[in-house]
């Protein structure tokens, strides 16, 4: 029997195109991570984010529009800081009203919350700010992330901060980005 602590590791046999890699499920930290042939960390998950999937499929829409909000790939500055007061300075690869994708060749791990700060590119010294956690990480770039780095689900952000993102993403789709 096994207890809420204990971590299940499954591998991959049947499926060819990922044969050899390990699923282990984290329940102590809700967390699904994925691992390459020699054990290394390629990456994880949080079991949040894999219920949202399945609801969205369960709820007929593809599994690409399961976030609550549209995102756009955008380059912007980002400033974050842990809750210890560690201060990184960053590029986001992506945003949407839901949260933002933060590069970095050091991802911090799922369930750290962060203040952020963010600049649009047309508006560089005008910083927006939020709060978010992290979510899932990337260590190293794959098919989906052209960058290593972590997803920010924000979990408090100003109605007008979330508009101007809002906007901006509707803007850049209208214009085919």
């Amino acid at each position: 029997m096994t207890t809420a602590r204990d971590s299940l590791k499954h591998s991959v046999p049947a499926n060819r195109r990922h044969s050899g890699k390990t699923l282990e499920m984290d329940p102590e930290h809700e967390v699904l991570i994925l691992r390459g042939a020699s054990g290394e960390l390629i990456g994880s998950i949080s079991w949040d984010s894999i219920i949202e999937q399945v609801l969205a499929y369960h709820e007929s829409r593809p599994p690409q529009e399961a976030r609550r909000e549209p995102r756009v790939s955008l380059a912007l500055r980002v400033r974050y800081r842990t809750p210890e007061g560690q201060t990184f300075e960053s590029r986001a690869g992506g945003i949407g009203g839901g949260g933002i994708f933060i590069e970095s060749e050091e991802p911090l791990a799922i369930g750290t919350n962060l203040f952020i700060e963010f600049a649009f590119p047309e508006r560089p010294t005008d910083w927006l700010s939020a709060r978010g956690i992290v979510a899932w990480v990337c260590p190293k770039a794959d098919q989906y992330t052209f960058s290593p780095g972590m997803g920010i689900k924000f979990n408090e952000i100003a109605p007008d901060v979330r508009n101007r993102i809002i906007d901006l993403v509707r803007s850049l789709r209208t214009a085919g980005f």
